[in-house]
């Protein structure tokens, strides 16, 4: 049975906020049952190698020796003393990871990791990243976004377009599609893309000022106050066409339908340890929607041709990654990357201290935190030394290839960090014997299952008798790897839990 999260409108009744959102930043310390909690934006995911270690350095020093990796390719620091703001601001500041204090937890960008290295996509929208990240810190009216609202910007291969951007931007052969809420726009200058960004902004932070209802992101506002993105486009003189779009609601962007947007005072980035294939890996159906690309040919030829964009039956593969994942709709998969990068994930989303080290990439490269809890590392001289420098990440621990057990094995946080789970279920999160799977595995310490993957997937919760259910039935901890196992093996349609806000 679907679990009900308190304080839920009647459908059809518009969200109220009587709050700013709650969610933690770099200077807003959050209080957990294991210390303090800091959130770092990072738009793209980006990390010069003084920042890797000026990270690495942070969680020894000031917390529990642990990075972990968000949703949106964030990183959170866990176990921070009570006194310790003032000398983790400054360590941040001093790397140049705190650009401005005044809007550091506006900063969610999330761009296609790969783009610019691996000769896919349209568009380099790591660039983009860059541009719209300096926008937004150079405008004063743009801390008035909540730390929820997030921007999505994808090259065209479809990785990061299903993760459920307030605005989304969509890089094509010719053009950029942008979307915000039921409306979608094509704009003929790539070139101007970061500027529609942030004049879509603009319009919805107008439309919520207009809505009095507190709105944080797009899909809470009434539906009597879209935003009016046209109009804020042309004030900006962007060119833009109106164009139809059948995906609202695969794009989270359908307003009111947020009825379950109380579920986690900490936000969309909260128990960052979550599934490491991320929201869209197992996606059943093309977040673009069918025809999303019927006249664009954003990736060619029959790249769309099915709902999927994992591809036909992506569900009932014999791995968690596509076959061409990264290319067509999916994660990364961990390997090599391009001529001279690669891509790792962080078991259960967390990398330790040694293990961030071990990521510090070549003098010309650089990390890219990914939205599946893992990094891209660029600035290799060729496929061999990445090859060489994979080797040493395996040994580390990482998760280094698309067949590993541990690809696709997720948890909240547990305990003894978050006080509503019954359980530690970091320690009893259990990949089963071998590998490749066919379904991914969220391990939940409580019914709010926070984190927890889209599409198909394995859901294992605890129970109030220090027990387990495994997709409902209910299993005591003996015979979880069993039943977690079998469960993996074969596709099973996750249950229609209410879209708690990622």
């Amino acid at each position: 049975m679907s679990p009900t999260p308190p304080n839920a409108p009647n459908p059809g009744e518009p969200l109220i906020r009587d709050r700013g959102d709650a969610c933690p930043g770099a200077l807003r310390l959050h209080a957990a049952d294991d210390g303090r909690l800091a959130r770092l934006r990072l738009p793209g995911g980006r990390l010069t190698g003084r920042q890797v270690m000026v990270l690495a350095d942070a969680a020894e020093s000031l917390g529990d020796g642990q990075v972990s990796v968000t949703s949106r390719g964030n990183v959170e620091l866990r176990g921070l003393g009570e006194d310790c703001g003032a000398r983790l601001a400054g360590l941040l500041g001093g790397a140049g990871l705190l650009p401005s204090e005044t809007h550091e937890r506006v900063r969610n960008i999330v761009a296609s990791p790969a783009a610019g290295l691996d000769g896919l996509g349209h568009a380099d929208v790591q660039l983009w990243s860059r541009e719209l990240d300096a926008l937004l810190c150079g405008r004063a009216w743009t801390a008035a976004l909540s730390g929820r609202f997030l921007f999505v910007l994808d090259d065209g291969r479809g990785d990061v377009a299903g993760l459920g951007g307030d605005v989304t931007l969509l890089a094509a052969p010719s053009h950029v599609t942008l979307r915000v809420g039921a409306r979608s726009f094509r704009l003929p200058d790539p070139e101007t893309a970061p500027r529609a960004a942030l004049a879509a902004a603009e319009a919805f932070l107008a439309a919520a000022t207009a809505a009095g209802t507190g709105a944080w992101r797009v899909k809470e506002l009434p539906e009597s106050h879209e935003p009016d993105v046209a109009g804020s486009l042309e004030r900006a003189g962007i060119a833009a066409e109106a164009v139809r779009s059948e995906t609202a609601a695969a794009m989270g962007g359908s307003h009111g339908a947020a009825t379950h947007a109380t579920a986690d005072p900490l936000g969309p980035d909260a128990h960052a340890t979550a599934d490491p294939l991320g929201p869209a890996a197992h996606a059943t159906a093309d977040p673009l929607g069918p025809a999303a690309h019927a006249t664009a040919g954003t990736l060619g030829p029959a790249t769309h041709a099915t709902a999927d964009p994992l591809g036909p039956a992506a569900g009932a593969t014999t791995s968690p990654f596509p076959p061409e994942a990264g290319a067509h709709g999916g994660p990364l998969r961990p390997g090599l990357l391009g001529d001279g990068s690669l891509c790792v994930l962080a078991p259960l989303g967390r990398f330790r201290a040694g293990q961030l080290r071990a990521l510090v990439p070549p003098a010309q490269g650089e990390v890219r935190l990914t939205p599946w809890r893992g990094a891209v590392v660029s600035g290799f001289a060729d496929r061999t030394a990445a090859g060489a420098r994979l080797g040493e990440l395996a040994d580390a621990g990482l998760i280094t290839a698309p067949d590993s057990p541990w690809a696709g094995v997720g948890a909240c946080t547990g305990r003894p960090g978050c006080g509503k789970s019954l359980s530690d279920v970091r320690a009893d999160a259990t990949p089963g014997p071998g590998g490749p799977y066919a379904l991914p595995v969220h391990f939940s310490g409580c019914a709010r299952r926070c984190g927890h993957p889209h599409g198909d997937w394995v859901d294992v919760v605890a129970t109030a008798d220090g027990q387990y259910t495994v997709n409902g039935a209910p299993t005591p901890r003996t015979a979880l790897t069993a039943a977690v196992t079998q469960a993996r093996t074969r596709p099973v349609p996750a249950p229609p839990y209410p879209p708690y806000p990622r």
